[in-house]
């Protein structure tokens, strides 16, 4: 007997469950520029954008802007009010293929049909090179107009060609005045919005709504959605909406910040920047800014121990150790309670004297890639190896072996002789340290410009040579600065000027005792020939200080 053949099941018909409705944000989307909320700056009355939109005469353009500013919505809107084919790709999904895809059908609706053909990208700035250069040409030529929407700089992220073929609108994060009228648009629609519920939402729920946000009417919409859908009617069927249900609605506060985009980068310059102006205030507001955003500790540390350097520098040189302390500190500790050590090297560095005399390094890099590069000075050289050759070493003081540890003396290339590359500032233990400094650099010219202290000459040929004699005109050059430091010391303690005084050097030779006359008597000062007077002032006491 055969097998018995199995009975065929009926068929059946399939169902399809209704699709569920577009989220309200998407729902909510303008239609026209009457709908549109918000950025009259570029599309309100008589502005350049709506009148190129109504008159149909648009190039290409870029839309630049946070997140849930309009971008795409006016995109949209322009699409609905020009007599243009609207042609969207979003840049995150796209490739070359789809790229010449469009352009293709564009070509081919502006050859059989005559018309133009609006391109919009979104997310146009994760379009690689590659993918931008295809879209070059025929932007150009006209085939398609461009419209690209981007959260990032487009100065920086797109390319140079397509930005200068476009004309660049910068979208700003919605008012608190859009916002309410983005929500009361939706509560009144009756179609999109919830116009046909019966829908209160409490004031102080709204301000909620609008506060977290943040200028984001996307933000602002999603939670409006969840708070009505998520809330029972009550007997008589209506809705209210409380400051608890949107609370919960949208509980963390919207902040715009993308660690390899524009916030990114204004924000913790806006860090950088506070803490150089010494303000703890807005330091540590803009450090709880990039901590929420949870931006990595370790890149807030990294740049606080280069602004250390760069903007405290010598002005306070503990301040380094404090910041690498709170850097290993934290190593240790991580989050929550590192946020501690965080908080310590802002307030730290904001609160300090600063300097930024570090900087002249770069000074002095800059001269010795401009500038002839002398020999080093001889007396500045090796003597270990060639003293016995060519003298290298000779005349060298040793600064240790001098009344305070130090002794006028050449360190500089001789055509760098003179040159000042570290200004040092008045600030902290810079400050102190640098009035040091500059006396020994007056010093030290003021014996170099008499003759000694200078670099000794490299002998081209050997003799016989007096040990003791060189050991004592070391000396005799060495101590000469010392001993122009201490006459002008002398001199200033006996004389005791008066900052409201005037004082005349007279035969200014080296500048040593004119150096100090600015600093006691920064008011009026003056230097010259006994013939020359720079500031007068009546019943002033001159003093006569020869050399």
């Amino acid at each position: 007997m055969s097998p018995r053949t199995p009975r065929r099941p009926p068929q059946q018909q399939t169902l399809r469950a209704p699709a569920p409705p577009p989220p309200l944000a998407a729902r909510m989307r303008p239609r026209t520029l009457d709908e549109y909320i918000g950025q009259q700056h570029i599309v309100g009355p008589g502005r350049l954008l709506r009148r190129a939109i109504e008159a149909d005469r648009l190039g290409s353009l870029l839309f630049h802007g946070p997140p849930g500013t309009g971008k795409t919505t006016l995109a949209r809107v322009i699409a609905g009010t020009t007599k243009a084919w609207f042609s969207g790709l979003n840049a995150v999904l796209a490739g070359v293929k789809d790229i010449r895809l469009a352009v293709a059908e564009a070509a081919e609706r502006r050859d059989l049909r005559g018309q133009r053909t609006l391109l919009f990208v979104d997310e146009v700035h994760r379009f690689n090179k590659a993918q931008q250069d295809a879209l070059l040409p025929w932007v150009e030529d006209g085939t398609v107009i461009l419209i690209g929407a981007t959260t990032e700089n487009p100065y920086f992220e797109v390319n140079k060609a397509l930005v200068s073929r476009s004309r660049v609108f910068q979208l700003q994060p919605l008012q608190p005045e859009d916002l309410r009228a983005v929500v009361r648009q939706a509560l009144d629609d009756p179609e999109r919005g919830y116009g046909a519920l019966s829908v209160s939402v409490d004031s102080d729920a709204i301000n909620h709504l609008i506060d977290v946000s943040n200028g984001d009417a996307r933000a602002v919409l999603n939670a409006l959605e969840l708070a009505v859908e998520t809330t029972p009617t009550d007997e008589e069927g209506n809705r209210r909406i409380q400051l608890s249900v949107a609370e919960e609605s949208i509980q963390r506060r919207a902040v715009l910040y993308d660690k390899e985009g524009d916030a990114h980068f204004d924000t913790i310059s806006a860090f950088i920047k506070s803490v150089r102006g010494s303000d703890p205030d807005a330091a540590l507001y803009w450090l709880a800014r990039m901590l929420y955003a949870r931006e990595d500790p370790r890149y807030v540390f990294r740049r606080l121990l280069i602004l250390a350097s760069e903007d405290v520098g010598l002005a306070d040189p503990s301040a380094l150790g404090v910041v690498v302390s709170c850097a290993q500190a934290f190593d240790r500790v991580g989050l929550p309670e590192g946020r501690f050590h965080l908080s310590q090297a802002t307030l730290y560095l904001a609160a300090t004297a600063k300097s930024n005399s570090t900087m002249a390094l770069f000074d002095a890099i800059q001269s010795v890639a401009k500038e002839r590069a002398d020999d080093v000075p001889n007396h500045l050289k090796d003597g270990n190896r060639d003293k016995e050759g060519f003298g290298h070493g000779e005349g060298y003081s040793y600064p240790h072996a001098f009344r305070d540890h130090w002794v006028a003396q050449q360190y500089l290339p001789e055509s760098l002789r003179g040159r000042i590359f570290w200004d040092p500032s008045n600030q902290g233990w810079e400050g102190e340290q640098g009035l040091r400094v500059a006396r020994q650099r007056e010093a030290q010219l003021a014996a170099m410009v008499e003759g000694v202290g200078l670099a000794s000459v490299e002998r081209l040929s050997t003799g016989p040579v007096d040990a003791q004699l060189e050991r004592w005109l070391q000396r005799a050059a060495g101590r000469f600065g010392a001993r122009l430091a201490t006459l002008r010391d002398a001199v200033f303690e006996e004389a005791s000027p008066q900052r409201h005084e005037v004082i005349l050097d007279v035969h200014a030779r080296s500048g040593l005792l004119t150096w100090e006359a600015l600093r006691r008597v920064p008011r009026a000062a003056s230097s010259g020939s006994s013939s020359l007077i720079l500031a007068s002032i009546p019943c002033a006491t001159r003093i006569r200080l020869p050399l």
